[in-house]
């Protein structure tokens, strides 16, 4: 798999190439102007159901191949969540989980899964799909945040099975993402949450950026196009029906 091979092997120390502003602000479209969010929990199947929908068609926009891994870019729905980092198979480290449906043509990390159905394992990125990861607070990036990595840690680290290999708290669980006009819906079972069925949350739509500088942080948030309560506070709640 060549975006595992190419992220086990970085040795560039190279300058990350943020994208211009005019080509970030060219992705904020109404595909990703939120009108809300809603997580909700049905009780006959232990699901939960993460919802999104939008102004525009939602996963109509999607983001313009960099041809190369630094600088490639990486567009999101994103749900922040004060599930815990473990609830979703990670180790008890600190940051913010956060459920992501993302689409960027330059990089598979689904190796498990063929999401376009096409019988290649390696060619799904542009895609929009599933992941789940812990974000911290970064001030090397525009607005604060990145994926946590794993080359800070001092202890052990632990991450799902199903995780893609890359050396940050990522996971590719392979939940499908089902898009219907103005919205989004991911099916998610319980169980996979460590059964936890009430936690707050918040929507987000963001756009983010790989580095292979090694000073820089391998995935950070470059742009934030929409917090739906404004603030990132996470205010809403788990619904049941």
């Amino acid at each position: 798999m060549t975006f595992l091979i190419t992220l086990s092997g970085i040795v560039s120390t190279s300058t990350a190439q943020i994208a211009p502003e005019e080509e970030i602000a060219l992705l904020n479209t109404a595909d990703m102007d939120l009108n809300q969010a809603v997580v909700s929990y049905q009780n006959e199947l232990d699901l939960l159901i993460f919802e999104m929908s939008v102004k525009g068609t939602a996963g109509n926009t999607t983001p313009e191949p960099a041809g190369q891994m630094n600088g490639a870019p990486v567009l999101g729905y994103i749900f922040p969540t004060t599930l815990n980092p473990s609830d979703v198979g990670f180790g008890n480290v600190e940051g913010i989980v956060a459920f992501a449906v993302t689409s960027h043509p330059d990089f598979d990390d689904t190796p498990l899964w063929d999401e376009n159905n096409d019988k290649n394992y390696e060619n799904d990125g542009n895609s929009f799909h599933t992941h789940w990861v812990v974000l911290e607070k970064n001030e090397d990036t525009p607005e604060g945040l990145a994926v946590k990595e794993l080359k800070k840690e001092k202890q052990s680290v632990v991450l799902p099975p199903t995780n893609p290999g890359m050396p940050m708290y990522l996971d590719s669980p392979g939940f499908s993402v089902v898009f219907r006009e103005h919205t989004l819906k991911v099916a998610v079972p319980a169980q996979r949450v460590n059964n936890k069925r009430s936690f707050s949350y918040d929507g987000v739509t963001a756009y983010m950026e790989v580095s292979t500088d090694l000073e820089q942080p391998m995935l950070g948030v470059y742009a934030i196009y929409e917090v739906l309560s404004g603030d990132l506070r996470l205010p809403y709640n788990v619904q049941f029906k």
